[in-house]
């Protein structure tokens, strides 16, 4: 499988985006050949190389002929003028595809940000010339290179203000930051725009995993350049294009671990604070014994959970547990790709979890509440039903 995975640590942008796929290989006069097809008058694309802190790369640039005439009137271009645009180019239906459904999702964020239904949407800076250029040539630059998946680095975000055709306004722009709702992102001490609506439109849709750079084999390492010069970070997104190592393909996220050290509270008190945890949607929650100062013995509590729900949990365990305090940190998980299958014994259907790594089952695991509730029914030991639906396990295929 073709991977690509986008190392974020300066943000991104289109053009940063287009930079770096040409560096990777994409051929300047086969995107400008098929950006042609897009009917789209007035502009020019260019390629050039720069260093920004020592770092070499690409720098994409779509100018615009007779600036002042082309802009005039086409700032504004509405969802409905632009996916016209689009559906009747000689573009590959691919690429169609993949263009249309980003502009439709910076449609549906702008409309959310401003009331109005996502026919009424007119851009502004992503339905100029060079916006345009830049997501519909992303599309062609992926296809291109054959890539199948997408991943990244969560983006990092700027901070600071800047004046837009809407006004001046916070970074991240509302637009952005509703196009990255639900995407993980981490901050940056720089006092810039360092993700665009474009740039946070293509991560949102590409990008199917975030997260540290997954087991793969390196084939090419591409640098796209933006336009600022940053006082701390190299203003560059690196791409590196390979293959997924399928035999070690495996499921991925990230989530929160929270954890707090008890040594002062009623033993009795921890069954009622797991339960609830749980009942609230923790992923796990574990007790490890430690020995704390003082000599004295005490409780690792530990919880796992979705990075949205920190907040939620560690209310939860400040209320009732004693802890003053709580740490929290993320964690990569790597998981088997899972299904609940059921299978026939003689006791009726049990529940058999199923984990395949690279589509081979590598575990079946009989679900201890199926076989419980089995075995109260025929009146037998839960054991008996579990090595009987693990031998009928070994069927599944």
């Amino acid at each position: 499988m073709k991977l690509l995975y986008l190392d974020c640590f300066a943000g991104i942008s289109g053009d940063m985006f287009l930079g770096a796929l040409i560096d990777l290989g994409v051929s300047e006069d086969a995107l400008r050949a098929e950006l042609g097809k897009l009917k789209l008058p007035g502009y020019t694309i260019s390629t050039r190389r720069v260093v920004k802190q020592n770092i070499s790369a690409t720098k994409f640039d779509c100018i615009e002929a007779s600036h002042a005439v082309i802009r005039h009137g086409h700032d504004h271009r509405g969802y409905t003028e632009i996916a016209g645009m689009i559906t009747g180019s000689g573009l590959s239906e691919n690429v169609k595809g993949r263009a249309l459904s980003v502009f439709k999702r910076i449609g549906e964020a702008e409309a959310k940000i401003h009331g109005v239904p996502l026919e009424q949407i007119h851009f502004h800076e992503v339905g100029a010339v060079d916006s345009i250029v830049d997501i519909v040539g992303a599309c062609i630059a992926l296809e291109q290179l054959g890539v199948d998946q997408v991943q990244a680095l969560p983006p990092r975000l700027g901070s600071g203000f800047i004046e837009t055709a809407h006004g001046k306004l916070p970074v991240p722009a509302p637009a952005t930051l509703e196009l990255l709702n639900g995407v993980p992102v981490q901050p940056s001490n720089e006092p810039v725009e360092l993700v665009t609506p474009t740039g946070a439109a293509l991560l949102a849709e590409f990008c199917t995993k975030f997260g540290p750079m997954p087991a793969m084999s390196i084939e090419k390492i591409g640098y796209g350049a933006g336009t600022r010069d940053l006082e701390k970070t190299p203003n560059v997104l690196r791409a590196v294009l390979g293959e997924a190592s399928a035999a070690r393909e495996s499921e991925g996220d990230a989530v929160a671990v929270i954890e707090t050290n008890i040594d002062d509270m009623n033993p009795q008190l921890f069954g009622d604070v797991m339960e609830r945890l749980l009942k609230a949607g923790a992923l796990d929650v574990f007790f490890t014994s430690i020995q704390m100062k003082k000599n004295r013995p005490g409780t690792l509590l530990t919880v796992l959970c979705e990075r949205n729900d920190v907040d939620r949990m560690a209310e939860l365990l400040l209320t009732h547990t004693t802890s003053f305090g709580l740490r929290v940190h993320e964690a990569q998980r790597r998981k088997l790709s899972r299904e609940i299958v059921k299978v026939a014994t003689k006791f009726g259907e049990i529940e058999v979890k199923v984990g395949r790594l690279a589509g081979k089952i590598v575990s079946r695991s009989p679900e201890y509440e199926s076989c419980k509730q089995a075995a109260a029914k025929a009146g037998v030991a839960v054991k008996e039903v579990y090595n009987e639906a693990a031998r009928a396990a070994e069927d599944i295929r």
